[in-house]
């Protein structure tokens, strides 16, 4: 039977890939908006950017090294975008924008033509060639005079706090070169990104880096790191808690038939859990599979529960006769509470939910209906109690159960003096650790990357439509940025006008004839040769038939890789982003931003906050229903209100005295701890039944109190596991679940046995 089962989790496992993408565990959006950011966050084009820095070397030597690094990565082919200042605006890029800089400059106006512009724009040509800029004149100056084309240089460097040393970037104030990179596969790519984090570091390794320190950050680094731990912490707890689990009952047994046995359940309630999650949900996630292998310390109880209890050579049917009722009313209890995280709203969590939800039910079917043939034969119960005097002496500690009050009392006072505050912030249930975010905004803030905080999203049915909505917002954020409500925008319209601007600006250029008598008289009095401005001319005459430039015609690599993230297809649809920067009045770009068409202003902050907070709500909402069915059960199940209180005085005073510890570390409570409470109910349900139900004698006592005492250890070092993972979620739940399971297994050890009296038998 062992074989067998070992068989179908092993083809389960090969037929059920594991998925460990964050998010798959965020919210599902209940608003536009909501959903517009949680699609960014799974693959917009910004899921793609990598921030790179390297520091603690002299700056020549850094500036060295981010050559040397930004070259290698340009070659590899797994970026669309590869920069770190030196190549800003050469080549193809350059190219583009000279020769369509009439069209894209907002200073091609009729009065920029005429002769006294003209006039004024030569003697400042002539200051130049005069001056240090004396080669970027007289590279550009002849066939540009009016200065459109230095103009979208200045432009595009606009609002960078970047400065350039040795050619390269650096960030601002220290001594940090800067790189910025997009990658070709999408961020949430992790086969593709683990190949991009090996290249980097590799070109930097054959950078001969000496000292200097390695920096990358970016949704795409937090991926890939996330994916990597949620993968070491599955490990982790395979193999680790395998190992513990099989120790304790080795020691608690001494047969290997009993490890044997108790196998059976655990791997058919993991390959039925995970059968089900991927019929519900189309996928697994690692996460779920990592918690799922702590349920060995949960699973684990009802066949060591039925082992514990029987007498050696006794029917199964007695020993079922003696506990069945009880595990039946656990069982479904546990299952009954896990509905709050089922309906919870989180799809991670919900999957934590169903697999646990089915992994205890099948696990105790498997215990209830296969099991009792398979003990009987292998003839297996527990080893001899020993020293029934020792029973007594624990026993004994139940005489002062009363003052099981007062950690209750100190809990209640203590909720009521520092209430838990709750946790709404979705940072909160990220797996990137704190350092890594503060590290990712401290390179966005040296690269002077806009504010994530505050997003404007314009959606029209074209591409071009989308630019022009955005051009009539150009002048109401001129005004704002005006009035310091913000710093800048980066935006599409920006880049590349609507096709209609376009044709606006080439009628405002004058034909051939006319431009050439004004610059005649513009030259007057000035020391150039009458025809050093033919280029000009020609390329004014050239501007005024060109086709205007379209989005899908800006493929050069830098114009590409920046307009991406900002202007693109979405839902047969055409989106674009304007992104403020130093957003200091929210209110009043929100303001701005009401009543425009198309025009949508997202707060990532405040749509994520509501987010969470909608399903923790929801959570709680379910947890209480839940908690009604729960109790009905009970009611139903045990028929006695003295053993009905006992049972729920056990698990509440556990579930009070947790969330105190909880708010007394200073911990945020999260849905991730909402739920994580719902285990320790179900736990405190398992022992608190067990000890709350009629017990002929001392050796049925001693049974249960070793059994109870065998699965709690269980329990703690399989859950206790998960507070070392590096996960959050997983930590999250570890943390709280241990510390429930330990005060579960006091209080129902102390308050819910009925009181002894003298005449009950030894």
């Amino acid at each position: 039977m062992l074989a067998l089962s070992g068989l179908i989790a092993i083809l389960v496992f090969r037929a059920v890939p594991l998925r460990t993408d964050m998010a798959d565990f965020l919210p599902q959006g209940r608003t536009e908006a909501a959903r517009f950011m949680l699609d960014e966050l799974h693959g917009g084009a910004a899921s793609s950017l990598i921030l790179v820095g390297i520091e603690n070397a002299p700056a020549a030597t850094l500036a060295r090294i981010s050559s040397a690094v930004t070259g290698t990565l340009q070659g590899s082919g797994l970026f669309s975008l590869a920069s770190n200042g030196t190549q800003a605006l050469d080549g193809p890029d350059q190219a583009l924008l000279f020769r369509n800089r009439y069209l894209l400059s907002p200073a091609a106006v009729p009065g920029a033509f005429t002769a006294p512009a003209l006039n004024a724009d030569l003697s400042a040509l002539l200051d130049q060639m005069q001056s240090s800029a004396e080669p970027l004149a007289q590279a550009y100056g002849l066939a540009d005079p009016t200065g459109a084309f230095l103009g979208l240089v200045r432009a595009w460097g606009s609002g960078t706090r970047l400065r350039t040393e040795n050619g390269v970037w650096f960030a601002a104030g220290r001594d940090r070169a800067m790189i910025l990179l997009r990658t070709r596969a999408g961020g949430m790519d992790i086969a593709a990104q683990t190949e991009v984090d090996r290249t980097i570091r590799t070109a930097f390794a054959a950078a001969s880096p000496g000292q200097a320190r390695l920096l990358a950050s970016g949704p795409a680094v937090f991926a890939r790191a996330a994916a990597h731990s949620i993968r070491g912490d599955i490990e982790m707890l395979s193999i680790v808690s395998t190992v513990l689990v099989a120790l304790v009952l080795v020691w608690r047994f001494r047969s290997p038939w009993v490890l044997a046995t108790i196998a059976i359940p655990v791997l058919l309630s993991l390959s039925a859990a995970m059968l089900v999650v991927q019929a519900v949900f189309g996928f697994v996630h690692g996460v779920a599979f990592g918690f799922g292998m702590t349920m060995l310390g949960v699973t684990l109880d009802y066949p060591v529960l039925l082992i514990g209890h029987r007498d050696r050579g006794e029917a199964a049917t007695g020993t079922l006769r003696r506990i069945g009722p009880t595990l039946r009313l656990a069982v479904l209890t546990a299952a009954l509470g896990l509905t709050g995280m089922i309906f919870s709203g989180f799809p991670g969590l919900a999957q934590l939910g169903l697999f646990s939800a089915v992994g205890i039910v099948t696990a105790a079917a498997v215990t209830l209906w296969l099991l009792p043939r398979l003990i009987v034969a292998a003839d297996l119960a527990p080893l001899p109690p020993g020293d029934p005097g020792r029973l007594l002496r624990v026993e004994a500690l139940r005489r002062g159960r009363a003052w099981a009050i007062v950690p209750v009392a100190g809990a209640v006072a203590l909720l009521v003096l520092r209430p838990p505050h709750g946790e709404t912030d979705l940072a909160a249930m990220s797996p990137v650790p704190k350092a890594d975010r503060m590290l990712d905004a401290e390179l966005r803030a040296d690269l002077g990357a806009p504010d994530a905080g505050q997003v404007v999203i314009v959606r029209a049915p074209t591409a071009d439509a989308v630019l022009v909505r955005e051009e009539t917002l150009i002048p109401v954020l001129d005004r704002l940025q005006a009035k310091g409500a913000i710093g800048g925008t980066e935006l599409a319209a920006r880049i590349i006008p609507s096709l209609a601007t376009q044709r606006r600006r080439q009628q405002a250029l004058p034909d051939s004839a006319s431009l050439r008598a004004r610059l005649t008289e513009a030259q007057a009095g000035l020391p150039f040769q009458p025809d050093a401005f033919a280029p000009f001319l020609a390329d004014i005459e050239r501007s005024r038939s060109m086709q205007p430039m379209m989005q899908a015609s800006l493929d050069t690599p830098m114009l590409a890789a920046r307009l991406q993230p900002l202007l693109f297809a979405r839902d047969g649809g055409w989106v674009g982003l304007v992104l403020p920067t130093g957003v200091a009045d929210p209110a009043a770009l929100a303001g701005a931003m009401h009543g425009q068409e198309g025009v949508m202003l997202l707060d990532m902050h405040r749509e994520a906050s509501a987010l969470v907070l909608a399903d923790t709500r929801r959570a709680w909402h379910w947890l209480a229903y839940g908690g009604m069915l729960a109790f009905a059960a009970l009611a139903f199940g045990l028929r006695d209100l003295r053993r009905l209180a006992r049972v729920l005085g056990a698990v509440s005073a556990a579930l009070l005295v947790t969330l105190a510890a909880l708010s007394a570390s200073g911990v945020g409570l999260s849905l991730i701890h909402i739920v994580s409470l719902q285990f320790v109910a179900g736990i405190g349900l398992d022992y608190a039944l067990f000890f709350a139900r009629p017990q002929l004698d001392r050796a049925e006592r001693a049974r249960t109190l070793r059994t109870l005492v065998t699965c709690n250890t269980m329990t703690l070092l399989t859950f206790g596991l998960l507070a070392f993972c590096r996960t959050p979620i997983l930590h999250d739940i570890g943390f709280t679940v241990a510390i429930g399971a330990i005060l579960a297994m006091g209080f129902s050890f102390l308050l819910a046995a009925p009181p002894r009296t003298r005449s009950d038998p030894a």
